[in-house]
């Protein structure tokens, strides 16, 4: 049995401290004892949203090149620099950032941040590897635009920013991806890789000081500023609500109701969050009690949601048979009818904060959750808020706070609607 004196010997928060070097790259680190394990992550900001519409896709054709070989290191060095000693290095590209994360034991954060470095900073960027990459990225197109149920949010996304560079592909596109230049790349590397463009985040076993001193080792105090004019600032468009089938074959239709909301430091975040969770977030939420339990019309129907520096987006997925399309839909809309129009009862509202304020405090328990936790104090111009903090931001949403975002923000009039498949 676990006793009271037990529960209160576990990880303690200690915050997020914070540093801004003098060449300009912001470093932030939340020491989290207990583990004996590092998380570390870089944050280029640059992605989708600041790209051209004739290079959509450069900066993920630039993630993916730099692994393909820097100065000190091939290819397949960089593959067992971190797997060797039981880790991982990756990376991916968002709307907003390119990442670069590696998870480590504490013992070799030196050689993370080392690879990290030389990853981010010192790629051969040659042409002959871009031919070779090409072909990948490609084949990841493909791969979507074979799976119906990622392709319907691409087509969504698309369709609710139009031709704001928040509805580009992240992947880019067939066109944009076959004649991409090495100039496109190396140009984009020269203008958005430098310090004062890069947020570093750690979290795990290690202190403030001792990722100061690993970064001075290996070399990222002496990395020289650079260009440090910031990227493009994004303005906001008017988004007009529409509705878009687009046909394919296949067995189901794939449904996407979406619209714009909150950016990611909006303190209503955590109301939508509540209602998301109440409306699609697990089996005992209202629509997959209602569109799978009591009228079978979909065997996968869930709500998702996302925020960004500038805007926000939720929305609601269902898969479901050709002919009862119309009938799911239906059925959809009529719970986001209802939550507008009579919001959620406050006996529904606890048992929904006690579901988010629990997925959280799990969530927190890995180092990784962590690091992106400390990365967004920079990434979104938001204060730190501990762990204790955001449980009573969570409890403090009252039945007016939740419908008033229901009023603005649920509203099926105000949904753009995609749909995939047959008909």
């Amino acid at each position: 049995m676990i006793t009271p004196t037990e529960l209160e010997l576990s990880a303690p928060e200690t915050g997020v401290q914070r540093t801004v070097l003098p060449n300009g790259l912001t470093v932030l680190s939340e020491f989290y004892p207990g583990v004996r394990s590092v998380a570390l992550g870089a944050w280029v900001r640059a992605a989708s949203v600041h790209e051209a519409r004739d290079v959509m896709g450069v900066s993920h054709l630039l993630e993916h090149l730099v692994f393909k070989g820097t100065e000190r290191r091939s290819a397949h060095q960089l593959a067992l620099s971190l797997e060797s000693l039981g880790g991982s290095l990756d990376a991916y590209t968002s709307r907003e950032h390119t990442s670069f994360q590696a998870r480590v034991l504490d013992e070799h954060l030196p050689q993370a941040a080392d690879v990290m470095l030389d990853l981010m900073f010192r790629p051969l960027l040659r042409a002959e590897d871009l031919r070779l990459e090409r072909k990948v990225v490609l084949e990841e197109i493909s791969m979507v635009e074979d799976t119906p149920d990622d392709l319907v949010f691409e087509l969504h996304n698309e369709t609710l920013w139009g031709t704001h560079p928040m509805g580009y592909s992240i992947l880019g596109t067939r066109d944009t991806v076959a004649q991409m230049k090495l100039d496109d790349l190396r140009a984009l590397h020269a203008r958005a890789y430098h310090p004062p463009h890069v947020v570093v985040s750690a979290a795990g076993n290690v202190t403030h000081e001792q990722l100061l001193q690993v970064l001075a080792e290996t070399g990222w105090t002496d990395l020289p500023r650079g260009d440090d004019t910031p990227m493009v600032e994004l303005q906001g468009v008017p988004l007009v609500p529409q509705a878009k089938h687009v046909v394919r074959d296949g067995a189901q239709s794939h449904v996407v109701l979406g619209s714009p909301t909150v950016p990611h430091r909006d303190p209503r975040r955590y109301a939508l969050m509540l209602v998301d969770t109440l409306l699609g977030g697990g089996m005992s939420s209202r629509l997959f009690q209602k569109v799978r339990e009591e009228l079978g019309l979909a065997y996968s129907v869930y709500t998702f949601q996302s925020f960004h520096s500038l805007t926000g987006a939720h929305g609601v997925y269902v898969g479901t048979a050709p002919e009862t399309r119309d009938d799911a839909l239906a059925a959809v809309q009529a719970e986001l009818r209802r939550v507008t129009d009579d919001g959620i009862p406050e006996a529904e509202l606890a048992q929904g904060r006690q579901q988010l304020k629990g997925q959280i405090t799990l969530g927190l328990e890995s180092p990784s959750a962590r690091m992106y936790r400390a990365a967004a104090v920079e990434l979104y111009h938001e204060p730190f808020r501990p762990l204790d903090e955001v449980l009573r931001c969570i409890d403090a949403i009252d039945v007016d706070a939740a419908r008033e975002v229901c009023g603005e923000f649920f509203g099926p009039e105000r949904q753009t609607i995609v749909s995939l498949g047959p008909g």
